[in-house]
């Protein structure tokens, strides 16, 4: 309790250091929207320079998120000259509103030049300042939008904070046509949990790939994998125990509401859970929980892995997003109550999702894309590329009474019994949960299960937001304008679950039987990243978001190319990084071991001649065998690589040709290296093995 938010300039902080007037329009501004007073900055800044510098501070940041993903500062200090040749510490409601931090080099997809350099940063006074800890050093970092010279978005906050925006303005109208009169303003909130890997630093530091790429590019499965399930949520190790404290000291200090912890399923594997958090707070805070694993990681002597699929034949990383709406007054949209039946506000939002999922399958997945999650979605992990909603019981069966016209009961929950006298019998929940699902009904909230470890969940909340704003002003649109409104309720909601039925679905997600399903029933299944990324350039998702002005044409052109332009760096980079290690490391391991044999089979020989030397004989041939093919299939990832990075002219060519010609190329490179790896000396072999890696922490 102590030490929770000791490192943020939050409202119990302001509200004892402002003036109550500075407070009270600092506070209107953050919850109605109202413009910001530049003298209520000024006497904020003042304010908050003063708290930093008591805590240790000296500089402050900008701290914004730039279209790479991730977070990005530039640090000024607080001095200023005086004339008698001194310094006062000094930061104006200009340095606080506004900074122009250039990053040119940062991806704009085209949106500006280089020699269009000039950027600015905004605050968004609705998420606390902070004071972050690097080396013991204490800075003041502000969250800011990003913006270019002429006003596009050139990063993550600002279309998060248009979408909920427009959110709100479509939620209340549906609110006001159930007679909400109280609630003003509509929140998204989310709690993303968070899977991670954690490998012994010595190990990261012997290999190039993680290093490089963040993920393995080479190694053979060990003897053991995840198959006894012993892992998943098994006592914590003393050394994982550590950590865990260590992280969640930082986080609560920094305001983040980390609550659950525990080992995932593969080895070596963890996960963080948050309390939920008003969305652009909550995406802010996701930033910090894997910037601070990775600081706490090499504090203990391990490297926090974020990548989606680390190793491979274990399951990879994914971030939950687990999603809702609440509105100022602290009602929760997404609880059905105890009668979920008579509950029509609740049936008109949800059926509202349900359209919005369908209709906009696509661009849900575009929003999960990336080169790492490519290895997850589709690929007998949780969960499959293709988007479907599981309901439950309970909803599922009030959503087949709304096709046939009329909702008139709910199912509830049994009580259950252990069979064992001691233990208590308690009321099950109305329905089971389905682990499989991407988009699954979890009690009072949707749960997103496709997004990426390593990503921001800006890019997600986004899409949630903009789609669920659209249907709700088409409800909003045909239901003001009834002239009897009970009757066209009944008829919208029936016609929604009618023909959005496709799209729920309660069985296993995994099966190849709901992949030709899903086929059937004409839904969407989106493997790539190069693929979904299409879906930013098509008429409806510029319609869409222009509409709800969350993003322009040209900001969804501009994010076309980087996705594209980030897919193919990203596999060229894991391209070469393969060739330097095969070139470097595991030729010269299997030459040695190749002379080693030889020499062991000249010696025998030499010794005596009624020796069998056949084991060696045949090691030298398979070994030999082996290295042919794999110098072979390397030059071919030479060659195909070097042609890719001919294909710049077209983004969409080129992000292809990587997918369908150079990562086939590696593939066939893995399989060959992965096998030297199983016949070569254990002491010769120059990279940490998968068993070191995922069980010696």
């Amino acid at each position: 309790m102590d030490i929770f938010g000791e490192n943020v300039f939050n409202d119990a902080i302001m509200r004892e250091r402002l003036p109550k007037a500075t407070y009270k329009s600092l506070r209107k501004t953050i919850e109605e929207g109202l413009p910001l007073n530049p003298d209520v900055a000024e006497v904020v800044a003042n304010s908050m320079k003063d708290w930093a510098i008591e805590k240790g501070a000296t500089h402050f940041t900008h701290w914004f998120q730039p279209l790479t993903g991730i977070t990005a500062e530039k640090h000024d200090s607080f001095i200023s000259p005086t004339q008698d040749g001194r310094v006062v510490m000094e930061f104006s409601g200009k340095e606080l509103i506004q900074g122009e931090p250039d990053a040119s080099s940062f991806p704009s997809g085209g949106i500006r030049a280089t020699f269009e350099a000039r950027g600015y940063t905004a605050w968004d006074c609705t998420s606390p300042a902070f004071l972050k800890e690097d080396g013991g050093v204490l800075t003041l970092c502000i969250p800011t939008a990003f913006c270019s010279y002429t006003g596009e978005a050139l990063d993550k906050k600002t279309p998060l904070l248009r979408s909920m925006q427009t959110l709100s303005t479509q939620a209340l109208r549906l609110l006001r046509l159930f007679g909400n009169t109280t609630s003003t303003r509509v929140t998204s909130t989310v709690g993303a949990e968070q899977e991670y890997f954690l490998i012994d630093k010595k190990f990261f530091d012997q290999r190039m790939d993680l290093m490089l790429t963040g993920r393995t590019l080479f190694g053979a499965m060990a003897p053991k994998g995840q198959e006894l399930e012993d892992h998943y949520f098994g006592s914590l190790k003393t050394r994982i125990a550590a950590f865990m404290h260590d992280l969640n000291m930082d986080l609560w200090k920094l305001g983040v509401l980390a609550k659950t912890q525990h080992n995932e399923v593969a080895p070596g594997q963890f996960e963080l859970a948050p309390i939920f958090g008003t969305t652009n707070i909550a995406t802010d805070h996701n930033q910090l929980v894997m910037d601070t694993m990775k600081k706490v990681a090499l504090r203990h002597d391990m490297v926090c892995l974020l990548h989606e699929k680390p190793f491979a034949g274990v399951n990879g990383s994914g971030k939950h997003n687990n999603w809702s709406m609440s509105t100022n007054d602290g009602l929760n949209l997404l609880d059905p109550g105890q009668s979920p039946h008579e509950n029509l506000q609740f049936l008109t939002i949800l059926c509202a999702i349900i359209k919005a999922v369908d209709d906009y399958a696509e661009l849900l997945r575009l929003s999960a894309a990336t080169p790492g999650n490519d290895h997850r979605l589709g690929a007998n992990e949780a969960p499959p590329a293709i988007i479907s909603i599981f309901l439950g019981d309970q909803l599922s069966d009030i959503f087949k009474q709304l096709q046939n016209g009329g909702v008139k009961r709910s199912l509830q929950g049994e009580k259950l019994a252990s069979g064992v006298i001691t233990l208590p019998s308690f009321r099950k929940d109305s329905t089971d949960r389905n682990r499989t699902s991407p988009f699954a009904f979890t009690g009072n909230k949707f749960e997103f299960r496709m997004v990426a470890s390593s990503q921001s969940i800006s890019g997600p909340n986004v899409v949630l937001n903009t789609i669920f704003a659209e249907v709700f002003s088409q409800f909003a649109d045909r239901l003001e304008q009834a002239e009897n409104f009970d009757q066209a309720l009944q008829q919208l909601l029936k016609e929604t679950a009618t023909n959005h039925n496709r799209i729920l679905f309660d069985g296993n997600g995994y099966s190849d039987e709901w992949v030709e399903e899903a086929t059937k029933r004409g839904l969407p299944n989106i493997t790539s990243t190069v693929d979904a990324s299409l879906v930013l350039l098509r008429e409806s998702t510029v319609k869409l978001y222009e509409k709800h002005q969350v993003l322009s044409k040209t900001e969804l052109e501009s994010r076309y190319e980087i996705n594209l332009e980030q897919y193919s760096k990203q596999i060229n980079i894991e391209a070469l990084t393969m060739i330097d290690m095969a070139k470097h490391q595991i030729i010269p391991a299997s030459i040695n071991y190749s002379t080693r044999l030889a020499n062991s089979i000249n010696a025998i020989k030499s010794a005596s001649s009624a020796v069998d030397v056949s084991v060696q004989e045949n090691l030298l041939i398979d070994l030999c065998s082996t290295l042919v093919s794999f110098k072979t299939n390397l030059s071919v990832l030479e060659t195909v690589t070097q042609e890719a990075t001919t294909l710049t002219s077209d983004a969409y060519a080129q992000s292809v040709y990587y997918r369908d010609v150079v990562f086939k190329a590696m593939g066939a490179l893995r399989i060959d290296g992965d096998k030297l790896e199983t016949i070569i000396d254990a002491d010769l072999w120059p990279l940490p093995t998968y068993a070191q890696m995922l069980f010696m922490l």
